[in-house]
């Protein structure tokens, strides 16, 4: 299969991973910043818990994650001994198969896969890739979402994994920049389009499952990307897209009888910033909401024909057929 990443020569592929392995360290440590990620937390919480437990929780677990960081220093979207780990095992998707063989891979095609119990106690830095690699991993994935040589739930299926590694990637080593927000909102941007996408290509017997599971990792990717909005608010109030992708989290709640998403929306309006409360994007989302909850379709239809942007059109889609 050709992809962009193949027109590049060998010699240029090589002089960027030494670059990499060069300065990954320093990139790292420029990347590291003294707020924290704090992950996806339950969206009720015991009455009695007082306001000083919730802070010496968030404390304790902050420290935490201070000591676990690491700085990774792989140069390759996979690690050498896990592509030939993977070789050995014939473990290599359809996009990492070098001319098709099933137990040949190379730096350029085999991306790390995601490791459910993995933390940074666990791992070498030379297992986990820095800033610059995760960005070129990153685009690289993003690019196969143009292939048009397999269907898009084959497609949508790697991405989603290697997604979620890069994640992984970018917590363990607590990189809470600018850069990590843009490739936070990239990631989030997947997860809404595959909302669409699977809904027109899956077959019924298979929507639920692959929706459900999509939907899941866009709620933490949104989660994850409002807890770096916030851990970067001090440097900038607000950011370009945030009124955007904050509006999402209004729009998930559009069905009221499907599973829970995050923390109620009462409770979610209270941590987000008047300018963002006050925006088009997120006046657009409590309308659209307003108007479909309370079975004013014409309104809702009309809001949204006038208002929606196009990721918000992908997450609204569903409720339009419905309406009409």
């Amino acid at each position: 299969m050709e992809r962009r990443h193949h027109s590049q020569s060998h010699s240029q592929r090589q002089q960027r991973r030494n670059h990499f392995s060069s300065s990954s360290s320093s990139s790292s440590n420029q990347s590291r910043s003294n707020n924290r990620f704090s992950f996806p937390k339950s969206s009720s919480s015991s009455s009695s818990s007082s306001a000083n437990d919730v802070r010496d929780r968030r404390r304790e677990t902050q420290e935490e994650k201070q000591e676990e960081a690491i700085v990774g220093t792989c140069p390759f979207m996979c690690p050498e001994a896990e592509r030939l780990q993977r070789q050995r095992l014939r473990d290599l998707a359809v996009f990492e198969r070098l001319h098709g063989d099933p137990r040949n891979s190379s730096p350029a095609l085999a991306v790390k896969k995601f490791c459910r119990t993995m933390s940074a106690k666990e791992v070498r830095a030379s297992d986990v890739r820095p800033l610059p690699v995760l960005e070129e991993t990153l685009n690289y994935l993003l690019s196969l979402l143009d292939s048009t040589e397999h269907p898009f739930e084959v497609i949508h299926d790697f991405v989603f994994d290697r997604t979620r590694s890069v994640r992984q990637d970018l917590i363990m080593q607590n990189i809470v920049n600018d850069k990590a927000i843009n490739m936070f909102e990239k990631i989030v941007k997947f997860h809404v389009i595959s909302h669409h996408k699977l809904r027109s290509s899956c077959s019924s017997s298979s929507i639920s499952p692959l929706h459900y599971l999509n939907l899941e990792q866009l709620t933490k990717a949104l989660t994850s990307l409002y807890n770096l909005y916030e851990a970067n608010r001090s440097s900038k109030p607000i950011h370009e897209k945030e009124a955007e992708f904050r509006s999402f989290y209004v729009l998930l709640h559009l069905d009221s009888n499907g599973q829970p998403v995050g923390e109620s929306l009462s409770l979610w309006f209270r941590h987000v910033p008047s300018p963002i409360i006050k925006s088009k994007e997120m006046w657009f989302a409590r309308q659209a909401l307003r108007y479909f909850q309370m079975g004013n379709y014409r309104r809702f239809l009309s809001t949204v024909a006038a208002e929606a942007s196009y990721l918000q059109y992908c997450i609204i889609e569903p409720y339009i057929d419905e309406a009409n």
